[in-house]
């Protein structure tokens, strides 16, 4: 990653910001949906800036579904194909990217009825949700968070990266999880998020994030 100059800021003023951000935006393809990605490793805990993000929207008259892909991994005995740790898999096939486009994305393009499946799958006992459909209405936002989001190409019309340095990423995934970590190093050569997102989060101290404004 480039050299990028940050300011520190608080985690509830963060949230102030980019919803004042998110105000403005209008998609590119003419939906009525905006769709914003909170890119994180899970040690970053980018679904806690999206939620934030979604509480600051609420009372400035924007109502805004907050999505997870771990609602959307695909079934184990597919992610562990190749064994438990399989970094490979980890990295291009843990999430069912072909259900996120037909339940999440493909509804909210311009010719989309709105109607959103917010999850599918529970990571824990590995049988189907049984979450109800979610009606959008004109205006409303997708917040989705997860690890490694843009480097699939999803249409989204605003990004959130949340960054970890190498050193603070290892201190903060659990040891068990470690095998996981050389997807991340592979993620910041071919896809530099941090260079590429609208807006970059560190967060190696997370009580004192700082940005790019």
């Amino acid at each position: 990653m480039g050299r990028v100059r940050l300011e520190a800021i608080t985690w509830d003023r963060l949230g102030d910001l980019i919803a004042e951000r998110l105000l403005e935006l209008k998609p590119a393809d003419g939906s009525p949906w905006p769709r914003i990605a909170f890119d994180g490793a899970p040690a970053a805990r980018p679904g806690d800036l999206a939620e934030r993000v979604a509480e600051a929207l609420r009372p400035r008259g924007r109502s805004a579904l907050v999505v997870g892909t771990e609602g959307y991994l695909r079934s184990a005995s597919l992610r562990f194909e190749y064994g438990r740790q399989d970094v490979e898999t980890y990295y291009d096939g843990w999430f069912d990217t072909g259900a996120l486009w037909r339940e999440v994305f493909g509804p909210l393009e311009a010719d989309g009825d709105g109607r959103v499946l917010p999850d599918l799958l529970d990571p824990v006992t590995d049988r189907a949700t049984r979450t109800p459909y979610v009606q959008l209405p004109p205006g409303a936002m997708l917040l989705l968070h997860g690890p490694l989001l843009l480097h699939h190409w999803f249409p989204f019309d605003f990004t959130v990266h949340v960054r970890l340095s190498p050193a603070a990423l290892r201190r903060r995934t659990p040891q068990d999880e470690h095998w996981t970590l050389p997807a991340f190093e592979r993620y910041e050569t071919e896809t530099a998020p941090g260079d590429t997102a609208d807006v970059l989060v560190r967060a190696d101290d997370p009580r004192h994030p700082a940005w790019n404004g």
